[in-house]
């Protein structure tokens, strides 16, 4: 039993390193439309990308629509989140510069996973490998976000401070609807059906604040290119890869494991944009890289 579920385990180990390769790509074509609103960035691709969710996974969720309807709760707390999300993710990296927001959303993540794994699963992966490669990756971010060039466009300390917050606000809804999803897989619901439902609703709710921020979004062919990839490809394809991925992965794990989309950030900012990473950055990067090695093997 043992040998045939390690195989299934770094299957969803790959699965979750796709996701956060694709997610890694947000904030550098994100920059590419500095005149769209964060706020209309995160709603039409979260959005979008979470009615296409329901689409794919209709059949899937009329199979387990008794057993969604039984966490009908926890499902509208998820898509409240979920809808909370990428509002608090995209301003924080407006406010706080895309490196410290993106890093504050997704470092603090495993934080708030284990607090809810601890207080409501029954059986969770906390363990002294996962504080140990917690560790690693804080520092390792710690490391990535002070290597980082200050800049003047984020010199106001206040405007900063208010974007941190919302890293720690993003951080902590996406460990909500991911934590929900995790838990109702484990409840024998679809992994489609799961991130479907959470995420049809809450596009309902993301998708009316486009009448107020979304006036711009196909003003040119760049706009229009931005937040169709946006929608289809990390929001679309990446939490289906996701979804997938939880089937074998305890939510806490997955946490940890998108610590990586921060080094494909980093990456995509010197291959793509040209920025320069000091060899302080590097060390960073190296100790997220050993965080996700340690997970891997636990």
């Amino acid at each position: 039993m043992i040998r045939n579920r390690i195989p299934l385990y770094y299957l969803g180990i790959l699965s979750i390193l796709c996701a956060s390769t694709l997610w890694g790509t947000t904030g550098t074509v994100a920059s590419l439309a500095p005149d769209i609103s964060s706020l209309a960035i995160g709603a039409f691709s979260m959005g979008v990308g979470g009615i296409l969710q329901a689409i794919l996974a209709h059949k899937q969720l009329q199979k387990d629509l008794s057993k969604i309807l039984r966490r009908k709760k926890v499902l509208l707390i998820s898509a409240i989140a979920l809808a909370a999300y990428p509002l608090a993710f995209y301003s924080s990296m407006r406010l706080a510069g895309v490196a410290i927001g993106t890093v504050i959303s997704i470092a603090t993540a495993p934080f708030f996973v284990a607090a809810l794994e601890c207080l409501f699963s029954k059986n969770n992966a906390i363990n002294r490998q996962w504080f140990v490669s917690l560790a690693i990756g804080v520092v390792g971010i710690t490391l990535l976000i002070f290597s980082e060039p200050s800049s003047s466009s984020y010199s106001d300390h206040n405007l900063r401070m208010i974007g941190i917050l919302l890293g720690l606000v993003a951080g902590l809804a996406y460990a909500i609807y991911a934590w929900v999803a995790k838990a109702m897989i484990d409840d024998g619901v679809q992994s489609q059906a799961a991130l479907g439902s959470i995420f049809g609703c809450g596009a309902l709710i993301l998708l009316p604040t486009l009448f107020l921020t979304g006036d711009n979004l196909f003003d040119s062919p760049t706009n229009a290119f931005v937040i169709g990839y946006m929608a289809l490809i990390p929001m679309g394809l990446g939490y289906i890869v996701y979804g997938f991925g939880l089937r074998f992965v305890s939510a806490s794990s997955a946490s940890l494991i998108t610590l990586f989309e921060p080094v494909v950030a980093a990456g995509l900012a010197v291959v793509i944009v040209g920025e320069s990473i000091p060899p302080l950055g590097w060390g960073g990067i190296g100790l997220i890289l050993l965080c996700l090695l340690l997970q891997v093997r636990g």
